[in-house]
């Protein structure tokens, strides 16, 4: 194995156990149980098992029902969306090629995130939203049928809601508007800048930060964190994506928390406890638990 793709190594544990906010154990080498060992080893008690599609949302919802802290998540992707309509040729979705099913094909995977929406171990509807770095302008009108369903979904059924936002904030905060957001809305792997962070404070949104905000090139993401009030900071891996520095590159997963979590109480110039209580308690605020 290459340092690249090593594992990195077990930080030094957090003294105020935390919540990994979005993590993907679906997609991590090892199995649940280590992987859930070795986080709560460093003080990473708790984590959101994100689903990505119907396959992956129906794993999110067994597994959290399988673990006492493991909460799920359940949606369609943005981006899988537009392959639901309109087919995935290349594959790219890990499911191999797929033809486009077109809108009935949407509304009969929405109808099954409904479904799992309601059972008790899952927290909240997401990540849905809108991603324009890897969707075109063809698969905009899919993305943005599914992600006002899935804002209805998590309202009935009074669950958070979870945001992936790629290059598109814009037409996310506008769509939020529009619909009405659900009380408890959560950007993960927040990429906005300062700016928008005082606009999702001003709606009570919560702000999660991945292991990018570590990265040399991110200062808007440092300045967001900054301005964004300590009640709405979550803090996330993405796993197996989005290693913190000094491992950018190398495999995420939940055991790294302690990594970003201590740069991020640098950034707000406040002691690693004090940043642990806030994010351990928000964290139970935002997913209900």
């Amino acid at each position: 194995m290459s340092a690249k793709q090593a594992p990195p190594p077990l930080p030094e544990p957090l003294r105020v156990p935390v919540a990994d906010a979005h993590t993907h154990l679906d997609m991590q080498d090892g199995t649940v149980e280590d992987g859930l060992a070795k986080a709560a080893s460093v003080g990473v008690t708790t984590v959101v098992q994100v689903g990505c599609d119907i396959k992956g949302s129906r794993w999110a919802a067994e597994t959290a029902a399988a673990y006492e802290n493991v909460h799920a998540a359940v949606a369609l992707h943005p981006n899988e969306a537009p392959r639901i309509v309109h087919g995935d040729p290349d594959g790219w979705s890990r499911q191999g090629a797929r033809e486009g099913g077109g809108d009935a094909a949407l509304d009969d995977a929405l109808a099954e995130i409904d479904r799992l929406a309601s059972l008790e171990r899952v927290r909240a509807v997401g990540e849905t939203g809108l991603d324009y770095f890897r969707t075109g302008p063809e698969g905009m009108a899919a993305q943005e049928r599914s992600f006002r369903a899935h804002i209805e979904i998590a309202k009935r059924h009074g669950k958070a809601l979870v945001i992936h936002d790629r290059e598109a904030h814009a037409d996310v905060l506008r769509i939020l508007a529009e619909e009405g957001a659900p009380e408890r809305t959560v950007f993960h792997c927040y990429s906005g800048d300062a700016e928008m962070a005082e606009v999702c404070a001003a709606a009570g949104y919560y702000m999660s930060f991945a292991g990018n905000v570590t990265f040399k090139n991110a200062q808007p993401l440092r300045d967001a964190l900054t301005v964004a009030p300590l009640e709405l900071v979550l803090v996330e891996t993405d796993a197996p994506f989005l290693a913190p520095a000094p491992y950018r590159g190398r495999p995420n997963a939940p055991y790294l928390i302690p990594v970003t979590l201590r740069a991020m109480a640098e950034v707000r110039g406040i002691g690693e406890d004090a940043m642990a209580v806030a994010i351990s308690r928000n964290t139970a605020r935002a997913f209900g638990y």
